[in-house]
């Protein structure tokens, strides 16, 4: 997987894990806040509204309230304001407490009604029902204006509901301390009337019985009230910080954990490489680091192994090529040096025949060197070439005739197959030192009564490329064997190796040849068996409309130059 694709996965994972964890954790604590300070909103509004409720339908007034609005708005926190539905203050928590009253908040207002409900029969109501029902009203006036005049007067006051739901009055009064009523009582009303027999020393409840009789038939139960909780501006809950900061540092710990696994994955091969590059560069060209996967991490790991390899294998080429050099040039130098030597001392006569084979010996080490400088240049791209029109016929007749010499005096039939004319652009002169090259080495190893044929191949169309012009310079000699054949454009290498130069050349032909053709967009191969013989194949780029002459046929093909086998 691309190294790229790695590190943004990893990335997105983190970032949308640490999305999801804050938001469910976000979620989950604002529902559960939400929930529970619902709930206990509901609670303390139920506790403050219940408990006003039960001082109305025991009391039976609002008067004397303010204790249980100080109580209630201790026990729940609350800020509590408490009027009629008329707007009548009758307690504000605030004020209670010795405070300056805040503005109340925009919350509605909470109702509360201390009127009992009234209890009435399931189903068909019977007419007795409605009887009491009508009582249950009287019984609610009279029970409402007792329990007032009571609690004005101080006495401790409890009140239960009755069948119909009136509620039942009562004080602290001890019943010894009481007189028995003369006569008797209607029997519905004996308890109520007993609770309300005064004792003698309980002279503020006959002022009280009075007003109760005197206001039996007014307005008795008290008015609806109106609570308002809270104040405006007050802070809502806020969300719990402890889980949230736990998420965030967890997804802190994730990333900072995924951080150094990625920062270990790319760190440790660019270290490996850092270092392998430092001691390539102090000349361990046998260090290379270690490569797995597919990324471009890998990638580049191999592209830097494959640069060492290019550098091990430039530095052996050189130093075999040093090598090479001193080999091809000590003993022919040794032997000119002996002769002059011989012929300075007197020891050797300089005849005619012994001067020509030491001129012949300068040439041949002469050779070398232009080889090994053309071949300098070649590599390096600095050989110049002087490219025109050249027709390929033209160019293998005139190496067969450059041969023709040589060829008939090793007894070797040299032939030209070319039947038509095809036209390259290229360096004439670069082109016959190629053709030179293979051709000396196809005479060379071809034995007497055998053939070389320089042939020139109809051009063709290359597989989705440009149009090609093909040669071949093919042999009837010994041939080379498979495992020769990756060295043959190898510097100094001869497929037989007790040829020496004056039969197998400097060994630097086809290396040059190889450039040359290279130099010239075009490739070489070669094709050999052993016995049979070795054909090469020059590829060259055709001129556009480059193809002429009776059987030729215009259009794309490879050109090719085919030689002989050896290599010179």
């Amino acid at each position: 997987m691309s190294f790229r694709i790695r590190v943004l996965g990893l990335l997105m994972v983190v970032a949308l894990a640490a999305t999801a964890a804050t938001a469910w954790l976000t979620l989950r604590q604002a529902n559960r806040q939400v929930q529970e300070t619902a709930a206990a909103g509901r609670q303390e509004v139920a506790r403050i509204t219940g408990g006003l409720r039960a001082y109305g339908f025991t009391h039976g007034t609002w008067e004397g309230l303010s204790p249980t609005v100080v109580e209630l708005a201790r026990d729940t926190g609350q800020r509590i304001r408490v009027a009629t539905e008329t707007d009548v203050l009758l307690a504000d928590s605030d004020a209670l407490a010795g405070r300056t009253p805040r503005a109340v908040s925009g919350q509605p207002a909470v109702l509360v009604d201390a009127r009992p409900v009234l209890s009435v029969p399931e189903g068909k109501v019977p007419r007795m029902s409605l009887k009491r029902t009508a009582i249950a009203i009287s019984d609610y006036r009279a029970a409402v204006a007792y329990a007032a005049c009571l609690t004005r007067a101080g006495a401790e006051v409890s009140a239960r509901p009755g069948a119909t739901g009136v509620p039942r009055i009562s004080t602290d009064r001890r019943p010894s301390q009481c007189r028995e009523p003369s006569g008797t009582a209607d029997p519905r009303t004996q308890q109520d009337l007993d609770a309300l027999r005064p004792c003698e020393s309980e002279q503020p409840i006959a002022g009280c019985l009075q007003r109760v009789f005197n206001e039996r038939v007014g307005a008795t139960a008290p008015p609806r009230l109106e609570i308002r909780l809270g104040f405006r501006n007050e802070s809502p809950p806020t969300l719990a910080t402890a889980p949230t900061v736990a998420v965030a540092v967890g997804v802190a710990l994730a990333v900072i954990l995924g951080a150094l696994l990625l920062s270990r994955a790319v760190l440790h091969p660019v270290r490996a490489m850092t270092l392998a590059a430092k001691e390539l560069g102090e000349g361990d060209l046998a260090r290379r680091v270690p490569v797995s996967g597919r990324d471009e991490i890998a990638q580049l790991g191999g592209a830097f192994n494959r640069m060492a390899d290019s550098l091990q294998a430039g530095e052996e080429r050189q130093r075999r090529l040093t090598g090479d050099i001193a080999h091809e040039l000590r003993t022919p130098l040794a032997n000119l040096r002996g002769y002059l030597e011989a012929l300075r001392d007197g020891v050797v006569e300089p005849t005619p025949e012994l001067l020509a084979s030491l001129h012949e010996e300068a040439l041949l080490q002469q050779r070398v060197v232009d080889d090994l400088q053309d071949l300098a240049l070649a590599e390096a791209g600095a050989l110049t070439y002087h490219p025109v029109a050249v027709d390929l016929r033209d160019l293998l007749e005139a190496g067969r005739t450059a041969h023709r010499a040589q060829a008939q005096a090793a007894g070797v039939a040299l032939e030209l197959r070319a039947p038509g004319s095809v036209i390259v652009t290229a360096d004439p002169d670069r082109l016959r030192q190629v053709v030179g090259n293979l051709v000396g080495n196809a005479l060379r190893a071809t034995a007497a009564g055998g053939t070389v044929t320089l042939a020139l191949l109809p051009p063709g169309l290359a597989q989705g490329g440009p149009a090609v012009a093909e040669m071949e310079i093919r042999d009837t000699g010994r041939g080379i064997s498979a495992e020769d054949l990756p060295h043959l454009f190898d510097r100094f290498w001869r497929a037989d190796a007790s040829r020496g130069r004056a039969t197998g050349g400097s060994g630097l032909g086809l290396s040059i040849a190889r450039q040359i053709v290279t130099d010239h967009g075009g490739t070489i191969e070669v094709r050999s068996e052993v016995g049979v013989g070795t054909t090469f194949r020059v590829s060259l780029p055709a001129a556009p409309d480059g193809v002429g002459g009776p059987g030729t046929a215009r259009g794309p093909g490879t050109a090719e130059v085919s030689g002989a086998s050896g290599a010179g």
